[in-house]
């Protein structure tokens, strides 16, 4: 008898048959198992250092040591490290948005693909208890119908062997949008919307917060604060993209 995840990747199999993939992007003919082309793909502009040593930035010029960019240097961040893995433009950038705004869920493991990749590139030696994911709030997720944060989760979760911490965290109130607030805004607008839920989950473990797009980074940091206080020995940040 198949499990349910090989007959899910049957299913797909004979789908991708029937109707061939086309890329989401310039809509030509796909990769049999992404939904973007091989020439799209390339364009994809992937995050290399030189960056932040802290929380990933990407830096302009050559710098041939270790870097901490201005705002880790000012607020010392609570998570031990972030790290994205192309940034949050072009294609990419058109990806994202139609998740997050079109329900285009189909391109979640092409997502994730990124994430894992990012995930074994800059992690990979270090020992990890479990996966989180940054919330919405309940008004927001029925709204949404999903939470692309969650889903990115569960995918990377399947593709790296790490568990899952489901349900640790809360988001307490709806925060709207930050696409147009300053960084300080930012940290204003998250500050106290976060709760730990499954306090048991997350004592003494070792987390990775999985997010689609981190910018400023106030949103991850307010999560890895939250999930320190509740006795996490430590939180490393992991999204798709960087703003």
């Amino acid at each position: 008898m198949m499990s349910a995840e090989t007959l899910k990747a049957a299913s797909q199999l004979v789908l991708d048959l029937l109707y061939p993939r086309s890329c989401q992007h310039c809509g030509a003919s796909a990769d049999g198992t992404r939904f973007f082309c091989w020439e799209c793909l390339s364009d994809f502009h992937y995050v290399q250092p030189p960056f932040c040593s802290c929380c990933g930035d990407p830096v302009p010029g050559h710098i041939d040591h270790e870097y901490l960019c201005v705002f880790c240097a000012r607020r010392t961040p609570h998570f031990a490290g972030a790290r994205s893995a192309i940034r949050y433009e072009g294609a990419a950038g058109l990806a994202i948005r139609a998740v997050k705004y079109q329900s285009a869920t189909w391109l979640i493991p092409d997502l994730c693909g990124f994430l894992e990749a990012c995930l074994r590139t800059h992690y990979d030696l270090l020992p990890f208890d479990g996966l989180c994911y940054v919330p919405l709030h309940p008004a927001k997720r029925r709204e949404r119908g999903f939470n692309q944060a969650k889903l990115l989760a569960e995918g990377l979760s399947r593709r790296c062997s790490i568990p899952l911490r489901e349900g640790v965290l809360r988001r307490l109130r709806v925060t709207g949008s930050q696409t147009h607030l300053t960084a300080a805004q930012r940290i204003s607008n998250v500050a106290g919307v976060f709760h730990v839920a499954r306090a048991e989950k997350v004592k003494g473990a070792r987390l990775i917060l999985i997010d689609d797009v981190m910018t400023t980074g106030a949103t991850v940091n307010e999560c890895a604060r939250v999930l320190k206080k509740a006795g996490a020995e430590s939180v490393h940040v992991l999204t798709v993209a960087r703003g």
